[in-house]
This record gives C-alpha cells, structure tokens and sequence, in this order.
C-alpha cells in the first residue's frame, strides 16, 4: 500500500462545486507512470453534461399523448393505448442506440376474466465488450391507470407514474449508448407493473431459466419530482445489515455522491414504501439485488387519475436521476467485474487481518472496505496497486468493532466497479 501523507487537488468546475474524489478518501492510487487515479472519471462526467432537459420533456409529453397506457387499452390503433406507446418506446429505443441497441420484444399473457391481452416488455441490450458473464438491469414500466385499474378507455396520462421514469431509462440509453463498456446494460420498460409486476415476473423467470446472471437492478419509478420537494432522491433496499440489495444501495449511495453530491440518495431499509411495490421486487423475489428509485417526496393527489400531467414534472429534478443513473451505470459497467470476496484471517496483532484474493488484470488497483456492522454507508477505504493487490495486510483496526470487509476493482480512468459480497472479521 501506499504510504506516507498525500494530497490531491481537485479542480473546481463552473458552479463552484468541488468534484469529489476516491483518492480523498485515503492512500492514492498511480497508474504505472505515477499518475493519480482520480475518483471522477473525466469522460463520465461528460456523459453527465449531455442529458438533455428538452428531451425529457418531450419523452413525458409523448407518452402522455397516448391517453392511457392501461393493461386493457387497445392494441392495434395508431397514437392511441398500449400497443402504441410500446411500439413508440421500440423505436425509440432503436433510435436513441447509436447502432449499439439490440431491441426486442418479450411478449407475455395478461388472462383478465377469461380474455387474454398479450403484452410487451421492451428490452434493449448494450452488449458490453468484456468477457463478464453478469449483466446489469435498469428498468421503468410503461403502463398507467386511473383509479379503476381495469378501466382501459378513461384518460391515465401517467405522467410521472411512470411516464418519467421510462423518459429517463431512454435518455440513459442515449447518452450511454455513445460509448463502450465492459460489462453488458439491459435496459428494460416493463409492462403490466400496475397488474401486480406480470410483465417483470415473466422477464425475470424467463432469464434465469435462460441462466442469466443479474449483478444488480434498479427500477426507475415516480422519478419526475415537482417543484420545492427536497433535492434528493429516495432508493429502496432491503437488509438485513449486509444483505446484497443493501450492499449495492451503499455501492450507488457513493458513486452518487462523488459525481452529484447536490443531489444525494436517501436510503431506506426497506423493500418499498408501506402496501406499495414495484418491478425491482420481482427480482428481489428471484435472490438478485435490486433497489427502488423513486422521488424525495411523492403527491398521493397526482397518482392513478387524471391529474399526473407533464406540466407538474421538474424536469430539472428528473434530469439530476438520469444524471445518476448514468453515473452508476458508468462505473458497474465501465469499471472492472466484480470480484470474489476476499479471504479473512486475523493476525497475531488485534485489529489486523490478511486479505487474499485472486486480482483481475483489468483492474489497476482496488478500494477495501472495513465497513462498521450497522453502518448505513462505507467508510474511509484503504487502497492497493495492482501490484500490491491479493495478498495485503491491513493493520490499524478497532478490535473492539466487527467489520464487513468487500472489495471492489478501479480501472486506470478513476472508475470503480460493483463491490463483492462482504465478509465478517471474527
């Protein structure tokens, strides 16, 4: 490890907010030329710059200019229902691709009173360039409905629920489809959610019967925000203390706050709101981690009517979630693979431990977490060059405090990929 004092100047952007860094949080990391791994990835946090507001608005307009979303609205009419907005966001998605987006259909039965009405998921695949055999999911269902959810015909513009949410998974496609990463994104708009999650259901049984491995999914839903609501956002996982949904709550949690610490996270030890759901449960159900997004404060008047409109989005709000989407996005998939656990094994010294684990060429260094049991977020990490990395002895620990200890991999641009399960000192 390196040793010794360090410092590292950071240059503050226009705004006067001061770009947060990895290195700040202990010993530096240096490429082989001695230079400084910086924890902000430059060309990231470009991609951040690139999300469109007029965008976002047009994507919540035009769903809402469907009339209603509902399960049981036509199918085969132009501008109109369902079938409409499911071929819109298919094309869309082709669109937006960059030629990079493999686009399909994930059709599935919906039996209501004895008629069948097919339905579609829409799934678009950024195919990573890696030999990683785990994807990642992000997901925002297309569906709404007014009060009666069997009502097909009555106006259910579902602007926020979820017309911003799918707004912001096909402007994430946009701006990350412009790049390569190493590891494969599905991006998903879910059908049927308002039906109990069938449309997620289907998806996920399908695919780990197709023995897919899902290294994380977040579901994008409510995420449009109105004006004077705190600037944050809330995301839903579920413990216990060192459950994987909630270790990659606090792997979001922290690449949120380097990239955009004016709109931080609020995270919440649970799997959603009291009696209220979304598709990420159907992947918690399936034993993958899988978190919730939703805004910092909901309006219960302006959900399942008439009245969940565009003009009461603050799509600068809705801008600042797509921002920290890509964010995530940017690092789990642009950063090395997530790696095993480490082996723990106390030395004679107390508070002191060998950790051994078998490094990936991709990485130029990795951040080791000796996470407090009970402690909602990582800590300070301790850092190793590539060269140093597998076999490190880290002293100095409280004896009289139990860790959760994981590592994760930085690649040589400051990116850092998806911690490993955590394991318990003694």
């Amino acid at each position: 490890m390196l040793e010794g004092p360090q410092q590292l100047v950071i240059p503050t952007p226009p705004g006067g907010t001061p770009f947060a860094s990895i290195a700040q949080a202990g010993p530096l990391i240096t490429d082989p030329e001695g230079n400084v791994i910086e924890g902000v990835n430059p060309d990231l946090r470009g991609l951040l710059d690139q999300v469109s507001n007029q965008n976002l608005v047009g994507y919540v307009q035009t769903l809402q200019g469907f009339n209603t979303r509902n399960t049981y609205s036509v199918m085969d009419q132009e501008g109109l229902g369902i079938g409409a907005a499911r071929r819109w966001i298919f094309n869309e998605f082709i669109r937006v691709g960059n030629g990079r987006l493999l686009v399909e259909v994930d059709e599935f039965p919906v039996n209501q009173g004895g008629v069948v009405y097919n339905q579609q998921n829409i799934v678009a695949t950024l195919q990573g360039s890696g030999a990683h055999p785990g994807v990642i999911v992000v997901a925002a269902h297309y569906d709404s409905r007014s009060i009666d959810p069997l009502n097909g015909s009555s106006f259910a513009p579902g602007a926020n629920d979820n017309g911003s949410g799918v707004a912001a998974l096909l402007e994430t496609a946009r701006v990350l489809s412009a790049r390569e990463w190493n590891q494969t994104i599905i991006f998903v708009a879910f059908a049927a959610e308002e039906q109990n999650r069938l449309g997620s259901t289907h998806f996920v049984t399908e695919r780990l019967l197709q023995g897919w491995r899902i290294d994380g999914m977040m579901s994008l839903d409510i995420v449009g925000g109105r004006p004077g609501i705190p600037q944050s956002v809330r995301l839903f996982s579920p413990g216990p203390d060192g459950s994987p949904p909630r270790q990659f709550a606090r792997y979001m949690n922290f690449v949120g706050n380097l990239y955009l610490p004016q709109f931080p996270y609020t995270m919440i030890d649970a799997e959603d709101r009291d009696g209220r759901y979304s598709d990420h449960i159907s992947f918690l159900q399936a034993g993958i981690p899988a978190v919730r997004v939703t805004e910092s404060q909901e309006d219960p008047n302006r959900q399942h009517n008439s009245g969940d409109t565009a003009e009461w989005i603050d799509y600068n709000y809705l801008r600042q979630v797509t921002q920290l989407t890509i964010a995530m996005l940017g690092n789990a998939a642009g950063g090395p693979a997530q790696p095993v656990a480490p082996s723990l094994s106390p030395m004679s010294e107390p508070g002191s431990f060998i950790l051994t684990w078998i490094p990936d060429s991709n990485a130029a260094g990795y951040a080791i977490s000796f996470r407090p049991v009970g402690a909602a977020e990582h800590p300070q990490f301790r850092y190793v060059n590539s060269g140093d990395a597998g076999n490190v002895a880290i002293t100095g620990l409280d004896p009289a405090v139990q860790y959760a200890v994981s590592i994760a991999g930085l690649d040589g641009n400051g990116r850092i990929g998806l911690f490993s399960t955590e394991i318990l000192t003694p």
